[in-house]
Formats: C-alpha cells, sequence, structure tokens
C-alpha cells in the first residue's frame, strides 16, 4: 500500500507544480483539449496508462 501512496504524492506533486508555475497555460491546454474529438482524448488518456503503466512497471523491477 505504501507504493500506491508514493505514486498518489507523485501525482497531486506534478499537478500542483504545474498550476502553480502555469496556471494561464493550463487553461490554454483545457481549451485544446475541449477542441478534439472524443476518440482523440481517449487515444491519448490510453497512451498516458500505458506509459504511466511502463513507469510503474519499470520502477519496481529496479
Amino acid at each position: 500500500m505504501g507504493w500506491a501512496a508514493t505514486a498518489l504524492g507523485l501525482v497531486l506533486l506534478i499537478e500542483g507544480l504545474a498550476l502553480a508555475l502555469a496556471p494561464s497555460r493550463i487553461e490554454e491546454v483545457l481549451d485544446r483539449l475541449r477542441a478534439m474529438p472524443v476518440e482523440a482524448r481517449r487515444l491519448i488518456g490510453l497512451l498516458a496508462l500505458a506509459t504511466g503503466l511502463a513507469l510503474v512497471l519499470l520502477g519496481r523491477a529496479l
């Protein structure tokens, strides 16, 4: 369970940094996401999911 808390903490850390350092840029990114078709957003989400899973597995293996 400790690794799950660590992973969640890292996600919150990165999200918090993005919001703290570039809040107006986040709004631009959200506008671009709204303009994308649903299928493209789904593909981006699946790619992010696969990349995150690969990184977690790589981190656990090392």
